[in-house]
């Protein structure tokens, strides 16, 4: 029997219109308990054909905000609605119950949540993208490492929250 993973899921885009901008970098944290594992599709590796292949085995999609930004977005852009075939759950409205608001970055402010990168929010990671596309390859780097910090908190984030059996 295969291992069942819970999807840690951020997209990075180069904006915020679904009809003008793109994503630059899916995000995905899969964690099973003891096989958990980072992927990050990359520009031309974002394709509905490997998005579906790297959700293979998930049974729930865990995303911050992303019943109003990252699932529209992956439906406008892939043309799939990943609410078809697996269990989404936005920690953003848990996050509400508990009195915490904000972008994800304040609410891992709010809870003594750490990142490593400080000080980079969307608006840097457009322009990360835009350095990257430039020749920057370390702006790419950097780009991941912020995508990565996204994903690896939204799993510490459903902990602090009340763990997997309450959320």
């Amino acid at each position: 029997m295969n291992p069942v993973f819970k999807a840690y899921l951020d997209i990075e885009t180069t904006g915020l219109s679904l009809y003008h901008d793109y994503i630059t970098v899916i995000g995905i944290y899969l964690c099973n308990g003891k096989d958990d594992k980072l992927i990050q599709l990359v520009g031309e590796q974002i394709t509905r054909e490997n998005l579906l292949n790297t959700l293979k085995g998930t049974n729930t999609i865990y995303t911050y905000n992303g019943s109003r930004f990252d699932l529209p977005f992956i439906r406008a852009s892939l043309r799939m609605d990943l609410t078809d075939s697996y269990c989404h759950h936005d920690l953003m409205y848990d996050c509400w119950k508990n009195n915490l608001y904000g972008g994800l970055k304040s609410v891992e402010q709010q809870l003594g949540i750490p990142r490593q990168l400080k000080g980079i929010g969307g608006l840097e990671a457009v322009m990360l993208w835009w350095r990257y596309q430039n020749g920057d390859r370390n702006a790419l780097a950097m780009l991941l490492k912020y995508n990565e910090e996204d994903v690896v908190n939204l799993r510490i984030l459903m902990g602090v929250l009340g763990g997997a059996n309450n959320v």
